[in-house]
């Protein structure tokens, strides 16, 4: 078991691991929970250290910059793809061929600018064992969101997303990640981390809805934005109560 959750980390983050086919990354989605928790633990208790030395904003860049290190900016780039796919005009198919462009349109360097700028303002408005909570609520909720829209949804192509899809279909296996979600989710944001729940839904739902429209279904692309995404709004959710 140690080896699939391996795999699972070398996808969502930059360990390495000499099991990490897709087929058994995606096999063990519904890890990514755990995932979340580690990163969360690691950043968050890396703010809330600096946050006894340093300024707010300047702890808020620091703590960003971590997690774009740590994740490799693996779903940062999914995020753009997917700005440039909505702000495509056409078909279905000419919005795919947007996310697939190599190259990143003028939507998706907005889309990621606004987050990271969106990131480190709210990020800046919480110090001490709040920052800390609030980094890993919300790494376990943005990793438990690609694991729900996976099971919701349907693929828009053949693709890397399929097989995460394919294995999510089974509820066993979401029923075992919400359960990995809810626990701490519970214990460290008590009331709080139930309203960022609802919101992470909520959003999961509505990016759902909005790819199976533009797209026809959900990508690779759509799943890290939506990491991504809910990362910021469950944040967002945090420093606003």
């Amino acid at each position: 078991m140690l080896k699939e959750i391996s795999s699972v980390f070398s996808f969502l983050t930059i360990i390495p691991s000499s099991n990490a086919t897709l087929e058994n990354i995606a096999k063990y989605m519904y890890f990514f929970p755990i995932v979340g928790i580690a990163i969360g633990i690691l950043v968050g208790s890396f703010g809330f250290g600096l946050s006894f030395f340093l300024d707010p904003l300047i702890v808020s860049l620091l703590v960003v910059a971590s997690i774009a290190i740590i994740t490799g900016i693996h779903h940062t780039d999914g995020l753009a793809d997917f700005a440039d796919g909505l702000m495509v005009k056409g078909t279905k198919d000419k919005k795919l061929n947007a996310m697939k462009d190599l190259s990143t349109g003028s939507a998706g360097i907005v889309a990621v600018i606004l987050y990271i700028i969106g990131l480190i303002i709210t990020i800046s408005l919480t110090s001490g064992f709040d920052l800390f909570r609030a980094i890993l609520i919300s790494e376990i909720l943005a990793k438990f969101s690609m694991v729900l829209m996976a099971s919701l949804g349907n693929s828009a192509s053949l693709g890397s997303n399929s097989p995460f899809v394919m294995f999510m279909k089974d509820k066993k296996k979401l029923s075992v990640a919400f359960i990995l979600m809810i626990i701490p989710v519970i214990i460290i944001g008590e009331t709080t981390g139930l309203v960022m729940l609802g919101v992470t839904f909520t959003l999961t739902i509505f990016l759902l809805s909005i790819s199976t429209r533009s797209f026809g279904g959900i990508t690779g692309d759509v799943l890290g934005a939506t990491n991504e995404l809910t990362r910021l709004a469950s944040l967002m959710v945090f420093v606003s109560i």
